[in-house]
C-alpha cells in the first residue's frame, strides 16, 4: 500500500512539474522578413511585403547584398533552436565589382531578443499585423559556395526602445559584414520585420 502511494505521489509530482514547464515556458514562434516598404517616407498609408534587399559592408569596399525570409521558434530558456526554416541570396562587391553570388539557407538559431510590439499600424501583406515585433535574431547560414557565416537582423520599427539597429549585418567565412547600412527615406532598402505569433 506504501508503494502505490508513493507511486502515486511521484505521478502527481511528474503531472505539475510537466503543467507547470507547459504553463510559464512558452517559446516564442517568430518570422523574419528582409522586406519592401512602399510608398516612402514610412507612414500609415505605406505597404509592407515580402521580397526586400538590404546591405552591410565590412570596409569602404567590401559589401554584402541580401534578400530573405523564415521563420524560427526559439526556445523559453533563450537557448539556441536547430526549429528553423528559411533563406535567401547573396551577392558580395569589391567596390562595383560582383565577386560571388548564390543562395543560403538559416541551419540555427543563435539568438533571439524580443523587445515589444509595434505601436503603428501599416498595411502588412507579410502578417498579422498586430504580431509586428521590434527585436533581434542572430541565424547561423550556410551559404551555396560552401562557406559558413552568421546573419544579424535587427528590426527598429514603430515604438521601438532606443538601441535596436535597423537591417542586417553578416559574416562569410572570415569576412565580418558589420556595419549595416541605414535605411534612407527616399531609398526602398535595408528594412527588415519580425512577426511573433500571438498565443
Amino acid at each position: 500500500m506504501r508503494k502505490f502511494f508513493r507511486s502515486v505521489s511521484l505521478l502527481a509530482t511528474l503531472v505539475l512539474l510537466f503543467s507547470s514547464s507547459v504553463a510559464f515556458g512558452r517559446s516564442d514562434h517568430v518570422r523574419w522578413d528582409i522586406i519592401s516598404a512602399t510608398p516612402l517616407p514610412v507612414s500609415t498609408s505605406t505597404v509592407l511585403s515580402a521580397g526586400g534587399v538590404a546591405f552591410a559592408s565590412a570596409d569602404a569596399n567590401l559589401k554584402i547584398e541580401l534578400t530573405g525570409s523564415g521563420r524560427f521558434v526559439a526556445p523559453a530558456s533563450g537557448g539556441t533552436s536547430s526549429a528553423v526554416t528559411g533563406g535567401g541570396t547573396w551577392e558580395t562587391f569589391n567596390g562595383s565589382m560582383s565577386t560571388g553570388s548564390g543562395t543560403y539557407r538559416v541551419t540555427k538559431l543563435a539568438s533571439w531578443e524580443f523587445a515589444n510590439f509595434q505601436t503603428q499600424l501599416t498595411i502588412d501583406n507579410i502578417g498579422n499585423p498586430n504580431e509586428r515585433a521590434n527585436g533581434n535574431a542572430v541565424l547561423r547560414i550556410e551559404y551555396s559556395d560552401g562557406s559558413q557565416g552568421i546573419l544579424g537582423v535587427g528590426c527598429h520599427g514603430p515604438g521601438a526602445p532606443a538601441g535596436i539597429q535597423e537591417g542586417v549585418i553578416a559574416t562569410k567565412d572570415f569576412v565580418t559584414y558589420w556595419s549595416a547600412q541605414v535605411p534612407s527615406a527616399t531609398v526602398d532598402a535595408n528594412r527588415t520585420l519580425f512577426h511573433l505569433r500571438l498565443r
